[in-house]
């Protein structure tokens, strides 16, 4: 009689268990198709909570777009004049930014946590240049100032404020909303003027004040068809690309004024 097999159980090491809250996300769209018809795109965020406590949680997503330069110059009257300051270059300001949460920001984490995790545009780090020089770009001469003294926080707010006016920064305090027992979704939007280039997405799980998960995702904006077409040769070759640009200009001028004198 031949003995039956016994398959001994896993070693008690090799079992994995969630002990701690995490949390799982992904995109509904992870790739946004830019043409000449685009008029802005609208992403699901979806994800999952597991909590093995009773103690509740929140979720705070976080998405940034790519870093681009900010130019920026004030108006002052000089002898019943408005004239322009001169003007301060940020470098580090994101060109897209947007936070969502399941409840405000405050009521989730104390001020210093979202200062020391830039979270929310009231902590998000908007950085001059470490040092100050002065540079020519485009033939225009630029002042770079990275000690604006108490003036910084003036300049931070009107970053912050022309961004929220063309629809590239915001914050919801209702966008993350749960849909089933640990199931939830936030809507993020994009306007027509978004930036191309990677997106990058951050989902906070916080208990009690503290942060004790996240996890990152990637988002790609990308233009497409002939859109991508001119743009690369503009990026490749722009000493080229102006002169065909003029030279296009003048001669849809010289055939609009030849259908005018034709009549």
């Amino acid at each position: 009689m031949i003995p039956p097999v016994v398959i001994p159980p896993p070693p008690a090491e090799s079992v994995a268990t969630l002990s701690e809250p995490a949390v799982a996300a992904g995109l509904t769209d992870a790739r946004i198709h830019v043409d000449a018809g685009f008029t802005g795109a609208s992403v699901t965020l979806f994800g999952a909570v597991f909590n093995p406590t009773d103690t509740p949680t929140d979720v705070i997503v976080v998405v940034r777009g790519p870093d681009a330069a900010l130019r920026l110059v004030r108006k002052h009257q000089v002898a019943g004049l408005w004239l322009n300051s001169r003007p301060v270059l940020f470098e580090g300001a994101p060109s897209y930014y947007a936070t969502a949460s399941t409840r405000p920001l405050a009521e989730i984490a104390d001020f210093g946590q979202l200062r020391r995790l830039a979270i929310g545009l009231d902590h998000l780090r908007i950085d001059a240049p470490e040092e100050s020089r002065m540079v020519t770009r485009y033939g225009v001469r630029d002042v770079v100032v990275s000690r604006l003294g108490d003036d910084y926080l003036d300049w931070r707010r009107a970053v912050v404020r022309l961004k929220t006016e063309a629809g590239l920064y915001a914050s919801d305090p209702d966008g993350v909303r749960f849909v089933d027992r640990g199931l939830f979704r936030a809507g993020l939007t994009l306007p027509a003027t978004a930036p191309t280039g990677r997106y990058n997405a951050q989902v906070w799980l916080f208990q009690e004040g503290a942060p004790v998960a996240v996890t990152s995702l990637t988002m790609t904006v990308e233009k497409v068809g002939l859109e991508r077409d001119v743009y690369t040769f503009a990026m490749r070759r722009p000493w080229l690309y102006g002169l065909l640009s003029v030279l296009l200009a003048a001669g849809a001028g010289w055939l609009a004024s030849r259908l005018f004198r034709a009549r």
